[in-house]
């Protein structure tokens, strides 16, 4: 039994991944966090503390990623590594177009001729509304989150082209219900929800101009209409707050270089429509959707504006927001031989609570994207960001 002395061995060390080992690293813009190995799920916020950051100026985005491994007696740790960055827009004092303008260092980026484009849905922001889901704050977290989701998805594919939609409700205004609720319910002033409105998608434009030339749509919509009483003033594709904010854009991407190109409908018209690629194959029109009182009426409605030769009659792609959820639908045939479709976007609004309460369904808050391919017909894949 002597010699069997020495033929026991040591339990070996176990030890974390090599990639898991604590660190916090910070550009002063984005930054990355991995802690220790903790036995419980660790409060992320007072771990940013002890390492120095303000809370109030970070914020923590997207989910944590884990890593486990058992020690060497048995018990199991998890890492934590998250991503952060500092708010470009702290919601106690919201900047203007014109200063987030002066920050912006246009960036040319490098041509690509691979015959892609990718589509971002904007859709119902109705910035300054506060639901379920939050108010102005949780608004800004949620959007940050989906810009860094597709800068993130930007750097892994190159397109030639990147189009931004607003198709509608950027903002959530004070008279469009029959009542005095948005005055209880909306934590933004008029002004403020203009303000933040055009600074966030401000910052979209300038994030993703860095990937491609951008091509900028805005169009009518009922909660950015411009109402006294309740009664809609004025021509629909001109007097619209979201048309107004795209008209500002216009004019400080201009000023500033940044190569976006910005359209709009006629000032009597609510929707609009573009050839993606200049050919005739993929052709996108935009309108809110306020038209229908209900999504399964859209298709009616869009055949009828074809019928009578309106904006999007030409349109091979159609996208509307107005109804709060993710729907896409094959229709008809277009022009170029193959099949419509409409895609209903997704909102990143605060929620819809009366509408939850009446009919029992809520939909999950996201950015809608496609891609689409020169001469390439379109098949109804769609991502939330």
């Amino acid at each position: 039994m002597l010699e069997d002395l020495n033929a026991l061995k040591p339990a070996e060390k176990i030890t974390p991944p090599k990639n898991w080992r604590p660190a916090v690293e910070f550009d002063g813009t984005n930054g990355e966090a991995t802690t220790q190995g903790l036995t419980d799920k660790p409060d992320f916020d007072q771990f940013l503390i002890d390492a120095g950051f303000d809370p109030t100026e970070i914020e923590i985005v997207g989910e944590p990623r884990t890593s486990r491994w058992q020690r060497y007696d048995g018990e199991w740790l998890t890492a934590y590594r998250f991503r952060f960055r500092k708010l470009v827009i702290p919601a106690a004092d919201l900047p203007t177009l014109y200063a987030e303008a002066k920050r912006t260092r246009p960036v040319t980026p490098k041509p690509v001729s691979n015959g892609k484009a990718f589509v971002i849905m904007a859709a119902d922001f109705q910035v300054g509304k506060t639901d379920h889901r939050g108010g102005t704050k949780e608004l800004i977290q949620r959007a940050l989150a989906a810009y860094d989701r597709i800068e993130q998805h930007l750097k892994k594919n190159k397109y030639e082209q990147i189009i931004v939609t607003d198709v509608g409700d950027i903002v959530e205004n004070f008279e469009s219900k029959a009542n005095l609720q948005q005055l209880a319910t909306n934590d933004l002033s008029l002004m403020g929800q203009v303000d933040l409105a055009i600074t966030l998608m401000w910052e979209l434009l300038k994030m993703v101009s860095k990937h491609a030339p951008v091509t900028y749509a805005s169009i009518a919509s009922n909660h950015c209409q411009n109402r006294v009483g309740k009664q809609q003033v004025g021509r629909p594709g001109e007097d619209d707050w979201g048309v107004m904010i795209a008209k500002q854009i216009h004019r400080l991407s201009g000023e500033v270089g940044l190569p976006v190109k910005t359209l709009i409908p006629q000032p009597h018209d609510e929707s609009l429509a573009f050839d993606v690629f200049d050919d005739g194959y993929h052709i996108i029109g935009l309108w809110h959707g306020h038209q229908s009182p209900r999504p399964d009426q859209v298709p009616t409605w869009w055949r009828q504006q074809a019928f009578g030769q309106q904006p999007v009659a030409a349109a091979t792609i159609g996208i509307t927001g107005h109804f709060h959820h993710l729907r896409i639908q094959e229709l008809g045939q277009a022009s170029n031989g193959n099949s419509r479709w409409w895609i209903q976007t997704k909102t990143l609004d605060s929620g819809s609570n009366w509408w939850r309460l009446v009919a029992g369904e809520d939909s999950t808050a996201g950015l809608g994207c496609f891609e689409l391919e020169r001469g390439r017909p379109f098949t109804g894949c769609v991502w939330v960001m």
